[in-house]
């Protein structure tokens, strides 16, 4: 666990923090996740790949992250019903 503050609305159990992992070069970079949006475009500071959705994901932390999205966690831990499902993410079809 983390002492990171937790923005309000948000269960304190949700991890914020994904390190994303480029499937082209290997390039591991460390962000925080909107809890407020999905992140549908990932450009890698290494390799300059942009990386998107794979499908059936919602976004670039469900497919390429070491943690999920916020609403995907919320669903898993049983906290509700995510938002996304990978339906209507630009790159998803």
């Amino acid at each position: 666990m983390t002492d990171q503050a937790q923005p309000s609305g948000v269960s304190p159990a949700i991890v914020l923090q994904s390190t994303i992992t480029c499937p082209r070069c290997g390039h591991r970079s460390i962000h925080m996740m909107p809890t407020d949006a999905c992140q549908y475009i990932h450009v890698c500071a290494s390799c300059g790949i942009t990386l998107k959705p794979k499908p059936g994901d919602c976004c670039i932390y469900c497919s390429y992250g070491d943690v999920a999205c916020p609403p995907i966690q919320e669903e898993r831990a049983g906290l509700g019903d995510a938002c996304c499902h990978g339906s209507g993410a630009p790159g998803s079809d």
